[in-house]
């Protein structure tokens, strides 16, 4: 299967680099290019790309509304948020509008081309260890919920897997999230599948996001 991928970045000379880098792929190709948010979204509503390449920092409509966007007109499109700096502050909002993940722009190509596969296949790329960094420095921006009280939601979860979501939620990996409550990590992976169906979530960074905002998780 051909991955067909749309690039929205305001510098030309990166998304000439992008472009580059994606032609040289048999697997992949690049189907369009946007200097800002407005025409990413009408972009990816024309061309429905498997996965966007998604600046943050764009002129007018920014990457975070366009990816709000992009989810709601192409549900099958899958964003990749590109930040500049390491834990960019707009990287939770980025993942909460629907972001499937999110990369540095002087990402090494190969692990770019990884996330590429990742996301076109439906998981997440941020790893557990960028979680735990992500919720550690991002955590004053977390809605805790008190407003609203606990999602519905979480009444469809069997106890086990409000276990599995509360790990997630801490950045766990499947492997040490088998090794705390003692399970086989394919067992916690079936698990991981059934929260996520469950609570109509897209991946794993959603899960994180939803333990949060659930106050499954506090972020104090």
């Amino acid at each position: 299967m051909t991955i067909r991928i749309l690039i929205a970045d305001d510098e030309a000379l990166l998304r000439m680099a992008f472009s580059t880098v994606l032609e040289a792929q048999p697997d992949m190709a690049p189907v369009g290019e946007a200097a800002d948010g407005i025409q990413a979204i009408h972009l990816a509503q024309d061309l429905r790309p498997d996965v966007v390449l998604m600046d943050v920092r764009m002129p007018g409509t920014d990457g975070i509304e366009a990816t709000r966007q992009v989810i709601r007109i192409s549900p099958r499109s899958r964003v990749l948020v590109l930040t500049t700096f390491d834990l960019d502050e707009y990287a939770f909002a980025g993942l909460n509008a629907g972001a499937s993940g999110f990369l540095l722009k002087n990402t090494r190509p190969e692990e770019l081309l990884t996330a590429i596969r990742s996301v076109a296949a439906g998981d997440a790329v941020v790893s557990p260890r960028i979680t735990r960094r992500l919720l550690e420095n991002l955590r004053p921006h977390i809605p805790d919920g008190r407003s609203t009280g606990r999602d519905e939601r979480l009444s469809r979860l069997s106890g086990r897997e409000r276990e599995v979501l509360i790990q997630v939620g801490c950045g766990l990996s499947n492997t040490e999230i088998a090794a705390t409550l003692y399970l086989a990590e394919a067992t916690v992976k079936s698990h991981l599948g059934r929260i996520l169906q469950k609570l109509e979530l897209r991946d794993r960074v959603q899960a994180v996001i939803f333990a949060y905002e659930s106050r499954l998780i506090h972020p104090a």
